[in-house]
This record gives structure tokens, sequence and C-alpha cells, in this order.
């Protein structure tokens, strides 16, 4: 039997609004609620959003509107510009949360660990030393070091400096 670690703060998460078909082609459509689907940044070919349950404080994905599973039908200048936003990601999380590491990767496919496999998206994880713990290792459990509100806000004014220039 596993033991239980309670953390109530996360109810208003694994509660919300549960959404029919595709979740990333639904804040891809619905710029209207960016704020409340914790948008960091879009344009006309991505849209970047914090991670609800992140590896590490600061855990963003950055998504392509298009809907396909398949990295190698992804439109050319769609790729370069996910590429784009990832250099100016990686900067942020360097510069502005003082990441030690980042950690980018894409799972493709159901086979190759995708949560959301139908709809690609990029992981960009900012690490650093130590932020790992036992708890990882032995109760399959993860500790989020801080409020994900309080970093999402942090993150959306960072985002206009490192994303938006």
């Amino acid at each position: 039997m596993k033991d239980i670690l309670y953390a109530p703060w996360r109810d208003e998460y694994v509660t919300r609004e549960k959404i029919e078909g595709c979740v990333f082609c639904h804040v891809s459509e619905h710029h209207e609620k960016d704020e409340e689907q914790f948008v960091l940044y879009r344009d006309e070919h991505c849209f970047i959003v914090m991670n609800l349950f992140p590896y590490t404080p600061g855990h963003f994905m950055i998504i392509p509107h298009a809907h396909t599973d398949k990295l190698e039908e992804l439109d050319s200048a769609v790729w370069l510009h996910m590429s784009n936003l990832a250099q100016k990601g990686v900067k942020l999380l360097k510069e502005g949360l003082n990441a030690q590491g980042v950690n980018i990767g894409m799972n493709l496919g159901k086979a190759g660990g995708a949560g959301i496999a139908e709809h690609i998206h990029m992981h960009l994880v900012p690490r650093w030393e130590g932020d790992t713990n036992f708890i990882t290792s032995l109760a399959d459990t993860r500790v989020y070091s801080t409020d994900f509100m309080k970093i999402f806000k942090k993150m959306k004014s960072l985002s206009k400096k490192y994303i938006e220039s």
C-alpha cells in the first residue's frame, strides 16, 4: 500500500473543467481564456503554456496550433519557429528563474511516453542541482517547492521580456 501525501492546494487543478477532445486545441482556440488556462504567450504559429502537472517550478510547453501527432508532417516553418521559441524560453528560465540547466524534450506517441499523444508539444523543464530528492525515487511523488500561481505570474511577466522581444 502506498502512503498518501496530501496536497490540498492542487485541488483546483484536478477538479477544473474537463475538456472534450484535444486539450491543446481547446487552449489554441480559446485565447480569451489565456489567463485561466495559464498561457504565457501566443502568436500565429504556436502558444506557450505552463504545465499543470510540472516536474519542477516553471515547467512549460511550446505547442503548435496545428493539430498533429506527427512531427515529421509539421510545417518546417512552424518547427523552426518552435525552435526559436525554445531558445528564448531557455534564456527566460536561466536568466529569469536562475535555472542552472534545462531539459528540453518531446515524447512522440503514446509508446514514446506522451501524456497527450494526439497533439505534439515540446517541454522545457528548468533544473537546479539537488532539485530531486529521495521522495521522487522512493515514493513516486514530486515535491513542488512553490505556489503554482506565483510562478505563473512571474513567468507571464518574464515572457514579455524574453519571449515577445
